[in-house]
């Protein structure tokens, strides 16, 4: 099963990091979070990757392209320019690479990718979140009720420490908690092919009218996460993320 991962977005509210390379090209642990995305995937088996690159494209691709040579070691005659690697880095991806256009909005790049995802079952997320999804878990629920589209819904990480109050007494407190209470749009998406009867063109925005359609039409299923789910829009976000990678408590880090 195919992977769609967007990852053209200008990423505006992390431009510390944005103004010099995409975000999902923005390092934790020495790895892009594009990396640490495709991770996840790759513990349940689905290694079929698409990316759709907009802003800074030229970036993904040659990580890509230069990704077995600065992953492996290897010896090269430099007359002939043959290349012969001496270990693999125990990646066995196959990846696209395919730049949607820099104004594409992200309906307009799933839309774009239809000649490699053809007319079969696919999974998509954004290129800037992690989870310990259940990717196979969300498959199967995906297949359980046979309708177009199945979205991750998630409790979004809670900024602040949260307080249970008895008047004035404080009778609880609970820092930075998964928000208690209501449901939001994760990502991690499972699609029929059918999702393209409801993306019109560049300008569709997936978020929008057509998820909103698919809702009205009875065909949106979520499927609830209650694991650990964090978004990198902005700078504290980042250093967050690379806190729980260096102190080797990164909840997303399912492989092995």
């Amino acid at each position: 099963m195919q992977v769609v991962i967007l990852a053209g977005g200008k990423g505006t509210r992390l431009s510390e990091e944005t103004v010099t390379r995409p975000k999902p090209m923005v390092e934790i642990g020495g790895r892009p979070l594009l990396w640490h995305i495709m991770k996840i995937y790759a513990a349940h088996n689905c290694k079929d990757f698409l990316v759709a690159c907009g802003y800074k494209a030229e970036m993904i691709k040659q990580y890509f392209h230069t990704f077995v040579m600065h992953n492996s070691d290897y010896i090269i005659d430099l007359k002939s320019n043959c290349v012969s690697v001496l270990n693999g880095n125990g990646i066995d991806w196959r990846v696209g690479v395919i730049d949607t256009g820099q104004e594409t909005m992200t309906g307009g790049r799933i839309r774009r990718l239809r000649p490699w995802i053809g007319e079969q079952t696919f999974l998509a997320t954004y290129g800037d979140g992690v989870g310990n999804i259940d990717v196979s878990a969300l498959v199967e629920f995906h297949r359980s009720h046979g309708r177009i589209a199945t979205l991750t819904a998630v409790r979004p990480p809670a900024r602040f420490g949260a307080l249970a109050l008895d008047g004035d007494q404080v009778c609880e407190f609970s820092e930075k908690p998964q928000a208690g209470e209501g449901w939001i749009n994760g990502g991690f998406f499972v699609f029929e092919p059918a999702i393209f009867d409801y993306l019109e063109g560049d300008g569709t925005i997936l978020e929008h009218e057509p998820l909103e359609r698919l809702s009205r039409d009875n065909q949106l299923m979520a499927y609830r996460h209650e694991g650990f789910w964090q978004p990198m829009d902005t700078q504290r976000e980042k250093l967050l993320l690379e806190t729980l990678w260096s102190n080797g408590c990164a909840p997303w880090k399912i492989w092995t």
